[in-house]
């Protein structure tokens, strides 16, 4: 699957918003909530969706404990979209994506420029 794929799914509006107090035991991110293209109980979020190289994150929905909404960008377009800080349990288990050049040894994308562009450019 292409980090294309992931950065195409539909939000994900079904996180409800909690409104107690910040949790002691969990760590936070912030991002664009996506629904998992394949797995229901879990959740992508993209993170920095709008520079250049955004990181892609992957969480069980089951291991977040609060979400906030935070101010809602708008891009060139004047499209909006949501972004939200997900309070997500310490010790649990989280995936991030990041593409690489097969190479010896690994190119990764924030490691080679040229690597970079050509990534961008496939997004295109």
């Amino acid at each position: 699957m292409s980090i294309a794929s992931y950065l195409g799914t539909a939000p994900l509006f079904e996180i409800a918003r909690y409104s107690g107090g910040k949790p002691h035991d969990a760590v936070a991110f912030s991002g664009s909530p996506r629904q998992h293209p394949y797995e229901t109980d879990k959740l992508i979020l993209v993170v920095d969706p709008l520079t250049e190289s955004p990181s892609i994150m992957e969480f069980k929905l089951a291991d977040v404990v609060l979400v906030e909404d935070l101010p809602s960008p708008v891009t060139e377009s004047g499209e909006g979209f949501r972004i939200v800080k997900i309070w997500v349990k310490r010790g649990s288990f989280g995936i991030i994506h990041e593409p690489f050049e097969v190479q010896n040894p690994i190119r990764l994308m924030k490691n080679s420029k040229d690597f970079h562009e050509r990534i961008m450019r496939s997004f295109k």
